[in-house]
């Protein structure tokens, strides 16, 4: 029994554990404003569409914030074992 457990306990630690990278894409010489904007896009295994509809555009991640004028973009990319969750992070006002 206590190995069923164990395995179990494992086997669900894998699956929950994750890792999340955030790289600068581009900054420009505005001031770093108070608005934050994401588009997100999900990909199984890290290659394959999960949705119909993906943009992670800078230009959707910027109206998703209310932004006009950008200051800084960034790369999210969160990898959790067969899911690969990736975001476009805008700052601006």
């Amino acid at each position: 029994m206590k190995k069923i457990v164990t395995a179990c306990v494992l086997a669900t630690l894998l699956v929950l554990a994750g890792c999340t990278t955030v790289v600068p894409v581009t900054a420009t010489s505005n001031p770093v404003g108070s608005k934050v904007g994401e588009a997100t896009g999900s990909f199984l295994f890290g290659f394959i569409p999960l949705g119909s509809k993906l943009d992670m555009s800078i230009q959707t991640a910027a109206k998703n914030g209310g932004i006009t004028t950008i200051s800084t973009v960034d790369e999210k990319v969160a990898d959790y074992f067969f899911v690969v969750k990736v975001s476009t992070v805008v700052t601006g006002e």
